[in-house]
């Protein structure tokens, strides 16, 4: 997950005034055996945001959608969507982001277990920040989420919700102001065991 880039592009956008719509963001991981997986991360930043961020890239950052797997689509309302898309044996999927990475571990049972711990997605806005640019990003943020899903053939336990579009998933959404203030209410890990 790309948790670092949002807040670097926060942090950046609290110079800026006016700017709505920031990014949506999901982490998407669907077991298709029990050593192997697909993880599809897809990240959606609003127009305003993106063609500051297209606008500023220089060549060296760590600009949105330049990564390895990567691929960038420009919508047609000025809108950049980035598709991460990795599958193969579960040590070699990649996730960028030096915090709450998935851990996915085959059970003595043949069931998969994904976890991801919750602790390092939390910020804590507004402790030095001032009441303006809390406020601000609070706007900019508001209406946007990080989805996180986890998938497989059956789902046998999880502290996820199931996916209103599929019966092979479990899911959160959950709304990035809460996790910028951290007031998000979560468990210490989101997980699923799944029988591939």
């Amino acid at each position: 997950m790309k948790l670092a880039l949002i807040g670097r592009i926060a942090g950046a956008l609290a110079l800026t005034l006016g700017l709505a719509g920031c990014i949506d963001m999901t982490n998407d991981i669907y077991v298709t055996s029990s050593t192997t997986a697909k993880a599809t991360i897809t990240s959606t930043m609003g127009a305003d945001i993106y063609a500051m961020v297209k606008a500023g890239g220089n060549e060296g950052d760590d600009p949105f959608c330049k990564g390895e797997g990567e691929t960038l689509t420009e919508n047609a309302d000025g809108s950049g969507t980035c598709v991460a898309i990795s599958e193969g044996e579960f040590a070699s999927l990649k996730f960028d982001d030096a915090g709450s990475k998935p851990t996915i571990t085959t059970q003595a049972d043949g069931t998969v277990r994904i976890a991801i711990p919750t602790k390092d997605m939390m910020g804590d806005l507004g402790s030095e920040t001032d009441a303006q640019t809390v406020a601000m990003l609070q706007q900019m943020f508001e209406g946007r989420f990080l989805t996180i899903r986890f998938g497989g053939a059956t789902i046998v336990e999880s502290n996820m919700q199931p996916a209103p579009d599929s019966a092979n998933y479990v899911e959160i959404k959950i709304p990035f102001t809460e996790l910028l203030n951290g007031t998000a209410k979560l468990e210490p890990e989101l997980y699923a065991v799944i029988r591939p």
